[in-house]
């Protein structure tokens, strides 16, 4: 069997770290079209006209550029589409397995109410009914900051639209998913200025120094990462990898530095006060410090001396100067931040120490380094129309800085501040942590709204829901994400007509807004959502329809670019998991397993190892030496303070010792026997700790007991 490079990167590039692909992975990829045609929900086409189609997959903040093969109209296969510049041919395993989510079991077919705690199928009429009148009602008691919304990321048009609808409403309270867009976004905003991102051009660095990010583990844009590992030992490009545990990153990586669990902020400012000291940092660049760089140096020359951040990280003090040293003095020198795929908790500390060493080296808006670079504006809304009540709760104190804050605002409260709840196209209920207590605020919002294709964990929480199409049966634009270098949109088009009775949600977004009427419908004033995109899109969009894609901005040019050391300065505290028993339980991102929207597709669920997943049991990796009376292979009771699950036990050399890692995306609940019920939800076992100053959680992992089951 031949396994091209196509179904090579599907795979999970196992030459990149050194890992074979397994027999089970070279079966499933025999014939992929074929293959995906053997559930018994997806029906088989007849034999007829082959066509092929160009679309983008938005599976994943990959954004990748996919050809989709079909039979008389009928989607059969999804490939990479060559020379799209993301992704340039190659393509993932979730988005070759793309079509099984247009038969998903879990799809919601219809609109849904729930009645006595079971849903009922109903009209979009009586659907979006009800959804207005919540909402009229929030205006006739001039209320509207009581509405909130969850999206599930922040880029494109359809987040565009909520966020436009929110406003044209009068509520301050629209929220986006924590990912690692999200965090970049705020990193920039603390250390350059509001309204930008960071873009990491690790296609052509010569030193990649990685806090953890799992660069082929899902990191950023999945495929797009890989491909530049694939080539980074023809370019002599040095990769060390930092963190817990032996990941597929950190085992194809020159070097692994094993570092204690949440102490890799310490460890980077400890990086920072060798740079400092040993006056490796870019005197030119320099000129754009502001906000107290002389206070930050003292800082950290007091709080992080090498021996100090040795014994709090683990890593010798040797280790953290020679490895700042080498840094410092490679050509094209990248720092990148975000554990694992960067997504959930993490912490604006640790990000922002992390880039200030790509800021010290001065590799910033250069080749091979870090590009600070504006937020894609490439969509041009109108003003909303909003009359006096929305004023007025425009003007409101948002409830939260992140959807973890409101939701623990609200579970703290005897009466929730919010009213209604919309959400788009996001699974709190399952995604964050301590899932239990997300529910029990859920349970005090009067009304819920998901507007999903899926009946996942928060839809089945919710009161309405509204099904949209998946990626194959509407039109989309689909922005690049996720620490690319350049911003790139891409055109998603209708592959096939929607399989079920499923709207666009943008669609959905301009009939809510039109049934209020008054100024929210004044502010929308397209009959439908291409008509929407196509002005939104302005001049972009002839190219956009015609190639499928527009760079809409490259690099920025090479300059100084002001830096702002006033948050490092006030030397945040760094937060230690919560708890005080004898391990760390960490999360573990597995390329194979999404921990978001939408869970994974059964392809994906046959490909995980059964050291990881085997049946409905869960596997939990532990090193050897700490593993007391445990038996590999054999059961045990795993313990935190959030609560204690039943799990088996993997020996593994890779782990550090005092560390307990378990695979994030599993233990679903969702109406999907494929998927649902196969091993923890982690997030179940890990408490939220939210970070003064970001609002956002930063628990990576919990302190944890494990014993013989």
């Amino acid at each position: 069997m031949k396994v091209d490079r196509r179904s090579f990167l599907g795979l999970g590039i196992g030459a990149v770290a050194g890992i074979a692909v397994s027999p089970v992975g070279a079966k499933l990829t025999d014939d992929f079209s074929i293959w995906t045609q053997n559930w018994p929900w997806t029906p088989v086409p007849p034999d007829g006209e082959v066509s092929y189609d160009r679309s983008v997959c938005n599976l994943c903040p990959g954004s990748c550029g996919i050809t989709v093969r079909k039979i008389d109209g009928r989607p059969v296969k999804i490939e990479g589409l060559d020379t799209y510049p993301v992704n340039d041919g190659g393509v993932c395993l979730h988005g070759i397995a793309g079509l099984q989510y247009l038969y998903d079991p879990s799809r919601v077919k219809t609109p849904l109410k729930k009645v006595n705690q079971r849903f009922v199928p109903i009209s979009w009429d009586e659907a979006l009914a009800m959804v207005t009148g919540r909402l009229k009602q929030l205006q006739e008691d001039q209320n509207p900051e009581a509405l909130a919304c969850i999206t599930g990321s922040a880029q494109g048009s359809v987040p565009g639209l909520f966020n436009h609808f929110m406003a044209a409403f009068g509520s301050p309270n629209c929220l986006t998913m924590p990912d690692l867009e999200s965090w970049l976004v705020l990193t920039a905003t603390t250390l350059h200025g509001p309204k930008q991102t960071l873009g990491f051009d690790i296609d052509h660095s010569d030193y990649i120094l990685s806090f953890g990010a799992g660069l082929i583990d899902g990191w950023g844009s999945p495929v797009a990462c890989i491909q530049a590992m694939a080539g980074r030992k023809q370019r002599e490009a040095t990769l060390v990898q930092i963190e817990p545990r032996l990941s597929n990153t950190a085992a194809g990586a020159d070097r692994w530095i094993p570092v204690k669990p949440g102490t890799e902020a310490d460890l980077a400012m400890g990086m920072c006060g060798v740079l400092l000291k040993e006056n490796l940092f870019d005197p030119v660049f320099a000129q754009g410090f502001t906000g107290g760089f002389m206070r930050f140096t003292a800082m950290v020359q007091k709080e992080y001396p090498l021996d100090k951040v040795a014994e709090v990280t683990g890593v010798s003090a040797d280790d953290i100067q020679k490895t700042a040293i080498a840094f410092a003095k490679a050509k094209m020198p990248v720092a990148l931040p975000g554990k694992g795929r960067g997504e959930g908790a993490q912490s604006l500390k640790e990000f922002a120490a992390v880039h200030t060493l790509n800021c010290l080296t001065g590799n910033i808006n250069k080749k091979g380094g870090v590009f600070v670079k504006p937020l894609p504006d490439y969509l041009s809304f109108p003003d909303p129309v909003i009359d006096d009540m929305a004023q007025k709760g425009a003007a409101a104190e948002p409830l939260a800085a992140s959807v973890q804050e409101l939701m623990a605002r609200i579970d703290q409260s005897d009466q929730s501040p919010v009213e209604v709840l919309v959400v788009y196209n996001a699974n709190p209920c399952f995604a964050l942590n301590d899932p239990s207590r997300v529910a029990a605020a859920f349970e005090k919002i009067p009304f819920k709204v998901c507007v999903s294709p899926y009946m996942d964990e928060t839809a089945m929480a919710s009161d309405v829901i509204l099904p949209v199409s998946t990626f194959l049966e509407q039109m989309e634009d689909v922005p690049s994400r996720a620490g690319l270098a350049a911003s790139v949109v891409g055109l998603a088009r209708p592959m096939v007509k929607p399989v079920f009775d499923t709207r666009s949600p943008g669609d959905v977004v301009i009939a809510l807004a039109g049934a209020l009427g008054g100024g929210v419908a004044q502010s929308f004033p397209w009959e439908n959502y291409e008509d929407c995109l196509k002005q939104l899109a302005g001049q972009i969009w002839k190219p956009l329809t015609r190639k499928g894609h527009v760079i809409v901005s490259g690099r920025p040019p090479a300059g100084s670019v002001e830096t702002d050391f006033s948050f490092l300065a006030e030397n945040p505290d760094t937060l230690k998991p919560a708890g005080d028993q004898e391990f760390t339980l960490i999360p573990i991102d597995n390329f194979r397993v999404p921990s978001t929207v939408p869970a994974p597709s059964p392809f994906a669920i046959k490909t995980v190892s059964d050291r990881i997943l085997k049946g409905t049991d869960m596997f939990v990796e532990i090193n050897p030496q700490s593993a007391n009376h445990l038996k590999d292979g054999g059961f045990a009771t795993l313990t935190t303070p959030a609560g204690s699950v039943r799990v088996r036990v993997h020996f593994n050399d890779g782990i550090m010792p005092g560390v307990i890692g378990m695979v994030k995306g599993l233990g679903h609940t969702l109406n999907n026997r494929y998927v649902s019920g196969k091993g923890v939800n982690i997030n179940a076992l890990i408490s939220p700790t939210i970070e003064p100053g970001s609002g956002m959680d930063a628990a990576y992992g919990i302190r944890a007991g494990i014993s013989k089951a």
